[in-house]
């Protein structure tokens, strides 16, 4: 009997959770859409020809090799199921805070390829060329090894010499922090210069450093933190995703990409039969592992990070938010009205969180309560620093004034009161907030994390 009101009562869970994320995903989308429509009409660009009107939707998007200045751009990397410049109409998935500075981008990586698969792109995008994914790990997961072409990249003078601050939110902090260990170790081909030295800071903003408890909850097996539970959310996110790229319509993949291009996973390319083969399992990215919740796992964060070093050159720093408190000994969400309703009901689950008694723990000395405060999506204590399967050099910071003076290789982290979205997609939530996380994060970029000299800032004459 208790088993029949268990699973009762984790249909009508994920019932309301499906509805909950699909009612936001058409939010968004149709958001994106109205926008679009506004904007073609006070352009007066609805009434030309579709040729044009194309034209005039690309205008939004970045102009390759736009970042010039002697100031290092500040590259903002999305996270999951995220979106760069250019996709959804004029939607800002950093909500606007591109804006704060006069040299960042903001790229298009996949929104739900692997930590690896994005680092690539990230690469090419920046310097130009044809992405290559490398022809190892293309055999080992069975995708083409060769993606988008960009035909001039948006800072293609990228070198030691001309660094870069990356700032990532969610899963975009480990896709830098890869980023930066594939440069280390010359893993472009054709690019025999490469070095750590590239990277000038790096800033996580509600980074999944060390993995989040929410992928066992959406149903990844904790016995592996690979393979998919047979019901659960992440299954019907499979199955959308894989008709998705299945239809291949142009104007929906205009406006939002998974970014599975290289599994080939199209009607043109992989027919009915291939749909079938996508849908049973037998193929594609999620069958092989390489996407991107096996890589927010426990298990896939420590396989991740045990190749990742922090490097004794780059400036870190890291916000970890929370959402939760603590009430008679039980931790609980802190707030109802503060949090999104995407996350609320995983604040809570987050929180009460425990690992199977019958499963080995992920890694030895494993905690329950260790990770019960979260913000609704990552545990707050896998936001601070690289922590697993080694704590790498950090620094608790209280108040701001503690971020000077810095040093290179060290973390510095703070905590913050918010959940996981609300530095992002609508500036309102955080108010004052979002302004004074940004500012902060950008004036330390231009301020404080150089190596030598610090560069003339605009409006700044040298003494």
């Amino acid at each position: 009997m208790k088993r029949f009101w268990y699973g009762m009562l984790t249909v009508v869970e994920l019932v309301v959770s499906s509805a909950v994320h699909l009612l936001y995903g058409f939010y968004i989308f149709s958001t994106a859409v109205a926008s679009d429509l506004s904007q073609a009409l006070a352009d007066a660009s609805f009434f030309l020809p579709i040729s044009n009107r194309k034209a005039t939707h690309s205008i939004r998007e970045e102009e390759p090799g736009h970042c010039r200045s002697a100031l290092p751009p500040i590259v903002l990397v999305h996270g999951i199921f995220g979106f760069g410049k250019g996709r959804l109409g004029g939607l800002s998935y950093f909500a606007g805070a591109e804006k704060k500075d006069d040299h960042v981008l903001v790229p298009d990586l996949g929104s739900l390829t692997s930590i690896h698969d994005r680092a690539r792109e990230l690469f090419y995008y920046l310097k130009g060329g044809r992405v290559d994914y490398g022809e190892e790990h293309s055999k080992i997961y069975g995708h083409s090894r060769f993606g988008r072409v960009y035909d001039k990249g948006h800072y293609p003078e990228w070198d030691e010499q001309h660094p870069i601050h990356f700032v990532g939110h969610s899963a975009g902090a480990q896709v830098a922090r890869l980023l930066q260990q594939m440069l280390a170790d010359k893993a472009f081909e054709g690019y025999d210069n490469t070095n750590d030295k590239w990277v000038l800071s790096l800033t996580s903003l509600s980074g999944a450093l060390n993995g989040t408890t929410r992928t066992y909850l959406d149903g990844m097996q904790p016995e592996d933190g690979r393979s998919l539970k047979h019901v659960s959310l992440l299954q019907l996110c499979r199955l959308g995703v894989i008709v998705y790229d299945w239809l291949d319509i142009p104007l929906l993949k205009s406006y939002y990409n998974f970014g599975f291009d290289h599994f080939n996973m199209s009607w043109k390319k992989s027919g009915i039969w291939g749909l079938l083969d996508c849908l049973l399992g037998i193929t594609g990215p999620f069958t092989s592992g390489d996407w991107i919740l096996p890589d927010l796992t426990l298990q896939g964060s420590i396989k991740l990070n045990s190749s990742l070093q922090t490097f004794p050159n780059t400036f870190y720093f890291s916000y970890a938010t929370k959402r939760t408190t603590k009430f008679m000994g039980i931790t609980m969400p802190s707030s109802v009205l503060g949090i999104h309703p995407l996350l609320f009901i995983r604040v809570l689950q987050m929180s009460q969180w425990r690992h199977p008694s019958d499963i080995s723990p992920p890694y030895k000395g494993y905690r329950d309560e260790d990770w019960e405060d979260n913000d609704g999506a990552l545990n707050t204590i896998s936001m601070t620093h690289p922590r697993l399967p080694v704590d790498h050099p950090n620094h608790l910071v209280i108040d701001e004034s503690d971020f000077s003076p810095l040093q290179p290789g060290i973390w510095y982290y703070k905590i913050v009161e918010a959940d996981h979205i609300s530095f992002i997609i609508n500036r309102d939530r955080a108010g004052m907030q979002f302004d004074l996380m940004y500012d902060g994060i950008f004036q330390r970029c231009r301020k404080h994390a150089f190596r030598t000299a610090p560069p003339t800032l605009p409006n700044q004459s040298q003494n």
